[in-house]
């Protein structure tokens, strides 16, 4: 479960590499026991706009996974990407137990490389998954004309195409 900006960059960058079988829109991290878009944009439930990852470990390995992910948003900038800003746009990783907390970390340290060592990017247990609303799942492939995935998520999509090419579906 990650967590780097808005998830309509994250939805549309993974759903073209090989191996990924579904990327699910969604929010996660916050105090109340629900979320909706709503909820969460007016900053009402300190929950992040995160995507959740289903891939063949065989064909995708989970630190290319992250590496897209460290690749695709700057985890140096704290509760925003860009000019999205708040609390839900953070730079964040959601795990399910500690070996994956584990590779999270490493994730981190090989990202330092690429961003130095001001990365602001939560390492925290997942808890609940509230799924988007159905317009926000695969938004970039629905509306690739509208105005913010022109400015926005048409560019993050190119970077991480060019950076992993050899690893495009």
């Amino acid at each position: 479960m990650l967590g780097g900006g808005c998830f309509w960059c994250l939805d549309s960058a993974y759903v073209q590499f090989r191996g990924i079988s579904d990327v699910t829109c969604g929010y996660t991290g916050g105090a109340k026991e629900t979320a909706n878009y709503e909820a969460v944009c007016n900053g009402n439930t300190s929950h992040a706009e995160v995507v959740s990852v289903t891939f063949d470990p065989e064909v995708i390995t989970q630190e290319q996974i992250l590496d897209i992910f460290f690749t695709l948003h700057d985890p140096t900038q704290l509760n925003r990407q860009g000019n999205d800003v708040g609390t839900q746009y953070r730079s964040a990783m959601f795990y399910q137990g500690p070996e994956q907390k584990e590779i999270f970390e490493a994730a981190i340290e090989r990202a330092k490389e690429m961003w130095g060592d001001d990365i602001v990017t939560e390492v925290v247990p997942l808890r609940d998954l509230y799924p988007a609303e159905e317009y926000h799942q695969d938004f970039f492939e629905k509306n690739p004309d509208q105005g913010y995935c022109v400015a926005v998520v048409a560019p993050k999509v190119s970077k991480v195409r060019a950076k992993f090419s050899t690893l495009l579906a």
